[in-house]
């Protein structure tokens, strides 16, 4: 079954790439996005207990922006930014539900832009939100896509002493060695559409998508990665009790929503002390997973004829928190929701193992991509290509902004993280002394030059909030179905 499904892709690759007579050959592009990885990997600090070293081969051939970070920690509006090249508070992306295609009816994904710069288009996995089987997918984007749904077992994975899972209010909180054969993976399968695409001859530069899911929840990893992670050797986030003591109104007001979280892994500790550490370790192993699907997709690139003629982008849509500050998930403005990797290599154009210390946001992905490929500039864009950056390290460029839901923003600069929140309470971090976000500045007076020098970059208009989209009909709660058969499509070829 499995030998017959990659014979039909080959063969449906092959006719795809049936193109007029050769022209003169654009860099082609590799687009990979990962969901929800955050910095506690070894590409960040080989101390860190997640080991990436796919990611760390990648970063060598080519630059890591160690201080990048994602335009909204959430997974449409961060995807509806980079996708589109338009910051959140610009378009109203904020949430998950958003509609974003309704919302930008005339916006021109970065896909969309390669071809009708004579690219061809192909993707797989998740690249837009994958909420609601797909629903949020643009298949305008693509000439090819291959939209698989994630697998899932029947029932929580044990040992984990939770109730059913249902004070988490979501099925898909979950975690444990699934599936048992790592091929059945849906991460898996979609490297394995990108290991196919690259065997075939090309006639024309490709833009090729290739969205890794994990370590998105629930955290499932198969059993061989789980056992490098030990939950009795398990390394846990650094906490400091009542974190949230010198925290504004304005961040109480938006994250109560999201405290559910951490006070159920607090309650399910109670009974089963393990629960949190074995929820740490599974998302480290799904990291590690990840890692390596993303390791085969650089294998099958580096043996087929466009090794020395692509360029590579690697992104996550934002970071992850894990119990720091008292919080589980993302949706929040700190630096462990939004600090993220971030990796260019351009054969050529950027020397491998650059490292610039730049503090950049995800902005930056559509404008610098279409630069480096020679491409007109294209209009309306809101971020910064970082060509200017990758020439002279020293240019100056603005700080990183993110955003979260509307009138809420961060700003990173190489020191600080100043935070404003929609009822303009603020918080403020120094990071060349406090990583962690433990003391929170904003109220000490003798701050007040460096809150003024910050406060500049704060969007002085904010747009209102797009309406969200509506269920379609026979959608599972989950948004995924259950149990698909390996290789099969939730929606067949764009």
């Amino acid at each position: 079954m499995k030998i017959s499904i990659i014979l039909v892709l080959s063969a449906a690759l092959a006719t795809a790439f049936s193109f007029d007579d050769r022209q003169p050959q654009k860099p082609n592009v590799l687009f990979i996005a990962v969901d929800d990885l955050n910095d506690w990997i070894t590409l960040f600090d080989p101390a860190n207990p997640i080991k990436t070293p796919n990611l760390q081969r990648l970063a060598a051939k080519g630059v890591f922006f160690p201080r990048a970070y994602c335009s909204s920690p959430s997974c449409n509006p961060s995807r509806t930014s980079v996708l589109t090249g338009t910051r959140t508070h610009k378009n109203g992306v904020y949430g998950n539900k958003s509609d974003w295609r309704k919302a930008l009816p005339e916006a021109e994904t970065i896909q969309q832009y390669f071809m009708k710069n004579a690219y061809y288009s192909a993707g797989a996995g998740k690249i837009f939100h994958h909420h609601w089987d797909g629903a949020f997918h643009d298949a305008a984007s693509f000439h090819d896509f291959q939209q698989l749904p994630d697998s899932y077992p029947d029932a929580p994975i044990p040992p984990k002493k939770l109730n059913g899972l249902e004070q988490y209010g979501s099925k898909n909180s979950d975690w444990g060695a699934w599936p048992p054969d790592e091929k059945d993976a849906l991460d898996y399968r979609t490297a394995s559409y990108a290991e196919a695409f690259l065997r075939q001859p090309s006639r024309k530069p490709f833009f090729l998508s290739i969205g890794i899911f994990r370590p998105h929840m629930p955290f499932y990893a198969p059993q061989s990665y789980r056992d490098n992670y030990p939950v009795q050797n398990a390394v846990m986030p650094a906490t400091k009790k009542d974190d949230w003591n010198d925290l504004p109104a304005g961040a109480d007001s938006l994250m109560k929503s999201t405290k559910w979280f951490w006070r159920g892994i607090e309650r399910a500790m109670k009974k089963d002390p393990q629960t949190w550490a074995d929820m740490v370790v599974s998302y480290q192993a799904a990291a590690s997973f990840a890692d390596a699907q993303i390791g085969r997709v650089l294998d099958a690139l580096e043996k087929s004829e466009y090794a020395n003629n692509t360029i590579i982008v690697l992104w996550s849509d934002h970071g992850y928190h894990l119990g720091e500050k008292q919080h589980i998930e993302k949706f929040a403005l700190w630096e462990k929701t939004t600090h993220i990797p971030f990796i260019l290599v351009a054969p050529g154009q950027i020397s491998p193992g650059t490292r610039i210390n730049t503090p950049v946001d995800l902005t930056t992905i559509y404008p610098t991509l279409t630069d480096l490929c020679g491409l007109n500039k294209k209009s309306g864009l809101d971020g910064l290509s970082l060509v200017p950056l990758l020439k002279d390290p020293s240019t100056p460029f603005p700080p990183a902004l993110m955003t979260y839901m509307k009138g809420n923003h961060a700003v990173r600069t190489a020191q600080w993280r100043y935070i404003q929140y929609a009822d303009g309470t603020e918080e403020l971090y120094d990071h060349s002394k406090d990583e962690a976000e433990w003391n929170n500045l904003a109220g000490n007076s003798g701050y007040k030059q460096v809150l003024d020098s910050l406060r500049q970059f704060i969007p002085r208009e904010n747009a209102d909030a797009v309406p969200d989209m509506k269920k379609p009909p026979n959608v599972t709660s989950s948004g995924a179905a259950r149990n698909p058969r390996p290789g099969s499509s939730a929606s067949g070829r764009s």
